[in-house]
């Protein structure tokens, strides 16, 4: 079995990580050599998968697929094969089988895939990115990433935790940033 076929793309390395920093995640299977990355996203958001399997198909072995949650929830899912790369990016992102933060540099793509997994507007003025699933420490580190490419924000409590909230005035910049990016089942999450 051939894991290791291919490095992986600028575009790919790119996707991953905003998708780590969004919804997907990356495991390692006890006794398996490298880690693979699974996609998994509800029904709704099938578009959204197909298009995450084109970035990724030359690492996987085959197309995305349906399945059935808890009650009447429909998930719609992928996975990578094993692969080295994959195995170094969960080193940096997870320590303590806990996703964390590490030191990284944001790019247009990264952004893109981040808000298309966790961004939502909730008015002109309300735009947030959930990181709940973030300690406090590195979301504080997100934040300060958000700045080298311009964008403030602030940690914003909703219910018991916290997510970053972007400033009024950062909202156009960061819109400009990923327009481009965005893929069209996901334009409303920009107002488009």
């Amino acid at each position: 079995m051939d894991n290791t076929a291919g490095s992986l793309t600028q575009l790919q390395k790119s996707f991953i990580i905003g998708t780590l920093l969004g919804d997907g995640y990356i495991r390692q299977v006890k006794g398996r050599q490298n880690a693979f990355l699974e996609v998994n996203h509800s029904i709704t958001q099938k578009e959204y998968v197909e298009w995450k399997y084109e970035l990724l198909k030359n690492l996987t072995r085959s197309g995305p697929k349906y399945r059935k949650g808890n009650g009447t929830r429909v998930a719609y899912r992928f996975f990578t094969k094993q692969h080295p790369e994959f195995t170094k990016i969960m080193d940096l992102f997870y320590k303590d089988k806990k996703k964390c933060i590490p030191d990284l540099i944001l790019d247009p793509i990264i952004l893109a895939v981040w808000f298309m997994d966790d961004g939502s507007r909730c008015s002109v003025e309300n735009v947030y990115l959930n990181t709940q699933q973030f300690s406090k420490d590195d979301q504080y580190k997100l934040l300060e990433l958000l700045k080298t490419v311009g964008l403030e924000g602030t940690l914003n409590k909703d219910k018991e935790y916290y997510r970053i909230r972007f400033k009024t005035s950062s909202i156009p910049k960061l819109f400009g940033i990923i327009e481009k990016y965005i893929i069209p089942s996901m334009k409303y999450k920009i107002g488009l």
